[in-house]
């Protein structure tokens, strides 16, 4: 177990690393990276921004309502429906404790992975709106959920059916790594029928899920749509390399 913590930590250090890269790249007053400067400082801004503004909900949700309890937001169809998860997008948990750290480990390393190739795209002047867009929903919705797992069981007292959680820093309910995720929307737009499996007799959409879910999922739909402008590089490496064996024969043949 404390292995895993280590592996945890490490990886959110080396997180933090590739932020200071960003950071260093602003530095550089250089006309040519003018607008890297301009889309690191965007990039970095909308981050810190939809983590702020989970957080803020998910603060609030946790202070002020009871697991199980219900307000509608609009009609009947949109509502904040409090419940808490291990730590899985859309309310989805397993494995306990270790299959939580597996989920922490999981979601370090593609944060990780995220910001590494956001940084290796800024460098070679491979950025647009769209991929900046991608970049930031999932890296900010990632973040959030980890910052539930790692800091809520320190930071509050257990929620439960008949009290609201209490803030209360060093005297939490969980260790740290083992917080859980809170999710709050519920979204009740149609009955699924009852012949339906797993959810038959509930709502569509029946999972309940928070803002860093939102952000993940809208950010996974935006790349499978422009799917060619995040992979291009791997097309243009692709082509360089095509051209370079055509020369190789080229100069074979000639000889």
């Amino acid at each position: 177990m404390q292995k895993y913590k280590i592996f945890c930590n490490t990886g959110i250090f080396l997180i933090f690393l590739y932020f200071c890269r960003l950071i260093v790249l602003l530095s550089n007053s250089k006309k040519k990276i003018k607008l890297r400067k301009k889309y690191a400082w965007i990039a970095i801004i909308t981050v810190i921004l939809l983590i702020v503004i989970d957080q803020i909900i998910k603060f609030w949700v946790k202070t002020h309502l009871t697991v199980g309890q219900t307000i509608p937001l609009i009609g009947q169809w949109f509502n904040l429906h409090f419940v808490e998860n291990e730590g899985m997008a859309f309310g989805i948990s397993f494995g306990q404790q270790i299959g939580k750290l597996v989920l922490s480990i999981v979601r370090i390393l593609l944060v990780g992975g995220l910001c590494w190739y956001f940084v290796y795209r800024l460098k070679r002047d491979k950025m647009d709106g769209v991929v900046l867009t991608i970049f930031c929903l999932v890296i900010a919705g990632a973040f959030g959920n980890i910052i539930d797992s790692m800091f809520y069981g320190l930071l509050f007292t257990e929620s439960n059916f008949l009290e609201v959680a209490q803030w209360s820093p060093g005297h939490g309910y969980a260790p740290f790594f083992f917080g859980k995720v809170v999710d709050m929307f519920y979204l009740k737009l149609f009955p699924i029928p009852d012949k339906f499996p797993l959810w038959g007799g509930s709502y569509f959409f029946p999972a309940i899920f928070n803002f860093a879910d939102s952000c993940i999922t809208i950010g996974i739909v935006l790349a499978i749509i422009f799917n060619k402008r995040i992979f291009n590089d791997l097309d243009d490496n692709s082509e360089k390399n095509v051209v370079k064996e055509e020369d190789v024969a080229s100069i074979s043949n000639s000889e």
